[in-house]
């Protein structure tokens, strides 16, 4: 049951951050994600076999229950129509993590005022929500295409770097599900760290 309650969050918590990137693109002159349909939190939408149910399931039964990870259907845009020039792809996939941390951060306050006039259990759904919302918010950050982090870091690169850009793009897939499989620990310190600050001890 807590496998997938975990799971349940994971998803709704990936919508959000997917329609986010959505709506930011919206704001920024680009209506691909609203033409596809997109800016909506109806789970048959958003959802991916691979990345929203099997992947979550492998982690979890892999690491004991100690990391699950998944993500939405990335949301379509046209980075052609974005106002911002270079800066506006970064807008579009910051919010992704930002929305993360924002529902984390509501959910950590509810748990820091809230815990002794809410059912235990909730708290406990609650804490969880935080969690795995700072998970996902500080892996998308990682700066490795197609995570939200590369578009800030190819921002970021001078154009003598176009040959580790290129790498980048060239194996995202293969460095992505090694970080995933074998590098979870990296975020291990970031995410505790975050959670530390949120979450009373």
């Amino acid at each position: 049951m807590n496998a997938v309650l975990q799971i349940v969050i994971l998803i709704f918590s990936a919508i959000l951050h997917e329609v986010a990137h959505g709506y930011v693109a919206y704001s920024l002159g680009d209506p691909t994600a609203k033409y596809a349909g997109r800016l909506t939190l109806n789970p048959l939408a958003h959802l991916d076999i691979t990345g929203s149910i099997v992947l979550p399931i492998l982690l979890y039964l892999s690491t004991a229950g100690q990391f699950v990870f998944g993500w939405a259907k990335p949301v379509p845009y046209n980075p052609y129509n974005l106002r911002g020039g270079k800066w506006g792809p970064v807008y579009v996939a910051l919010a992704g993590p930002a929305t993360n941390l924002l529902i984390a951060v509501l959910f950590s306050l509810i748990v820091r005022f809230a815990a002794t006039s809410l059912p235990p259990a909730f708290i406990s759904v609650a804490v969880m929500i935080v969690i795995i919302n700072v998970v996902l918010a500080v892996f998308n950050l990682i700066p490795v295409p197609p995570l939200d982090g590369s578009k800030l870091l190819l921002a970021l690169m001078p154009p003598s770097w176009q040959p580790l850009e290129d790498f980048l793009n060239r194996y995202q897939m293969f460095v992505l599900l090694f970080i995933v499989f074998f590098g979870w620990q990296i975020i291990a310190y970031p995410v505790n760290l975050i959670i530390s600050l949120l979450l009373p001890i």
